[in-house]
C-alpha cells in the first residue's frame, strides 16, 4: 500500500512554469502508467503554452479560478471543474489576479519533463 501526503510531498517547477507537488509518480512511487501532482499559480500566473505528445492529462480546480486555453478555444475555470488535455493539445491555465488557482494534474503516462514541448 502506498500514500504519500501533500504536506512531505516537495515542491518543484515544471518546465511549463507552474510549481508542482508531486503526490504519485514515477520518481515518487512505483505508480508507472500515470502521475498525480497538486499544482498551484499565484494570482495572474500562467502555464507557458505548450503540449505533450504522450502524455493525456486532466486537471481538477479545487481552489481559486482561472482562464484555460487549449487549441485555441478559452474557457473561465473554477473549483469542482474538470478538465481534458488530449495528447497533441497546445494549452495553458491562467489564475485570475484576485488568488491563487490550485489544481490537481492527472498525467497518462506520468509527466516527464522531456514530453513537454513549446512552439
Amino acid at each position: 500500500m502506498e500514500i504519500r501526503s501533500l504536506s512531505k510531498a516537495e515542491a518543484f517547477t515544471t518546465k511549463d512554469g507552474s510549481t508542482i507537488r508531486e503526490l504519485l509518480g514515477l520518481p515518487t512511487s512505483s505508480a508507472r502508467n500515470q502521475s498525480l501532482a497538486e499544482a498551484t499559480l499565484p494570482p495572474g500566473g500562467a502555464t507557458q503554452r505548450h503540449h505533450h505528445r504522450e502524455t493525456e492529462e486532466i486537471y481538477y480546480v479545487v481552489e481559486g479560478s482561472g482562464e484555460i486555453e487549449i487549441d485555441g478555444e478559452r474557457a473561465l475555470v473554477g473549483p469542482g471543474d474538470a478538465i481534458l488535455i488530449l495528447p497533441g493539445a497546445w494549452h495553458e491555465i491562467r489564475a485570475d489576479t484576485a488568488g491563487t488557482l490550485r489544481f490537481l494534474c492527472c498525467c497518462a503516462p506520468p509527466y516527464r519533463h522531456e514530453d513537454t514541448f513549446f512552439a
